[in-house]
């Protein structure tokens, strides 16, 4: 997985801790992380929007913990807070219900476990506060209940290991290219490096890709342009296995690499990863649906500073416009910002979600099937655009 540091946000679990206000959230985050990240007050309602802290624990690894502000505010504020805590549901891997063991589950909590069963999201009750004598409710131990005090730090080791032991058993997911690639392989990556890449890194599914080839012992081979393919494929000794490109160069890629030689994208490898790649296949062949006057919306994971020849707002309108020969209206979002109403677009075209976890991506396809809108990614839709569809997600299919 990694090393805190070097784990992205979107690659690690999500820990989010929910309950009313004052049950003990933010001191249960400092007794479980060891440290005083979170602002403690007897005063209800401290924390006002979300706090996300990164820390470690094992075996997990690198993790994300969500410290909520209270889920029973009232007046404007509070349904600005509760808006918020909804939001961190939709990102959250492990749900920790934080309760005031001297006053015992309430309806608010009732409601929170019912979001978490209906949103199939595994969870803990953390019964706070076991350090105090008095107690509403009998001191019963479950598979989903434990009784901690953050304040004298007890059970808060055994806290960690119930955490760890939903995490590994729900630690299965679909290899980003590792199943692809044997021992030996060659594998040729072409990753423009233009104004809007990142200095001094790769961005994340370019370090995937290569971390994956080469733990699975194969060898990556990189250039930075198309042009430099054919001489790179006459300097191998061998044939590679397949390329992994850029979707802005796809075209370009495709019309150098000889037809026996796989092609697919990073994009494309990216929405098989998240589990959203047969959605995004379906809504990029639903491009020839579009009319004039339709909506389309273009949505950005990242917030990048926006260049003069940026993919998601100028490239893309640019290719759709010329493939269409519609008069197509585009609207853009950017970061965690989504619409939750889509029903007024006929099309919404996603970024690769690189810098959002799995379920914010997969949140987002789910919004876009239940308003009945088609939904697809940069990559696929950009090889469905320049014809070549079917050749960009024939390896991943096999």
């Amino acid at each position: 997985m990694g090393t805190l540091n070097e784990t992205p946000m979107s690659e690690r679990v999500h820990i989010a801790l929910f309950g009313k206000r004052n049950a003990g959230k933010s001191s249960l985050i400092n007794a479980i992380t060891g440290q005083s990240l979170s602002i403690v007050s007897p005063v209800a309602g401290t924390t006002t929007d979300p706090v996300y802290k990164s820390m470690e624990i094992l075996p997990i690894g690198p993790v994300v913990l969500i410290d909520t502000p209270g889920i029973d505010d009232d007046g404007t504020l509070g349904e600005m807070r509760i808006e918020k805590t909804n939001e961190v549901l939709r990102k959250t891997n492990i749900a920790l219900l934080v309760v005031d063991a001297s006053l015992g589950l309430s309806n608010f909590d009732d409601i929170m476990l019912k979001l978490f069963k209906k949103k199939d999201i595994p969870y803990i009750i953390v019964m706070n506060k076991a350090d105090l004598d008095l107690f509403k409710t009998e001191k019963l131990e479950t598979k989903d209940t434990i009784w901690v005090s953050a304040i004298n730090n007890t059970n808060v080791n055994e806290l960690r290991e119930k955490i760890s032991k939903i995490t590994l058993k729900n630690a299965d997911k679909t290899p980003f290219v590792e199943d692809l690639v044997e021992k030996g392989d060659i594998v040729i990556l072409v990753m423009p490096q233009g104004a809007a890449a990142p200095k001094s890194r790769l961005i994340l599914p370019e370090q995937q890709a290569v971390r994956a080839i080469i733990d699975k012992d194969g060898i990556a081979v990189s250039i930075k342009d198309p042009w430099q393919l054919p001489d790179c494929l006459t300097a191998l000794s061998a044939k590679p296995k397949f390329v992994i490109t850029d979707s802005q160069v796809f075209k370009e890629v495709n019309e150098l690499l000889p037809a026996n030689i796989p092609l697919t994208s990073f994009s494309i490898l990216m929405a098989r990863y998240r589990g959203t790649l047969k959605p995004a296949v379906i809504g990029a062949r639903a491009v020839d649906s579009l009319q004039d006057g339709d909506y389309v919306l273009i949505s950005e994971g990242c917030t990048h500073h926006r260049q003069c020849d940026d993919i998601g707002t100028v490239k893309i309108p640019n290719w759709l416009n010329k493939y269409t020969g519609k008069k197509i209206n585009y609207e853009w979002t950017v970061g965690h910002s989504f619409p939750t109403k889509l029903s007024k677009f006929k099309l919404v075209v996603h970024c690769g979600g690189c810098m959002l976890s799995d379920l914010e991506v997969q949140y987002r396809y789910e919004l876009a099937e239940k308003c009945g809108v088609p939904v697809t990614n940069y990559g696929t839709l950009i090889a469905f655009l320049h014809g070549i569809l079917e050749r960009s997600i024939e390896i991943v299919n096999n």
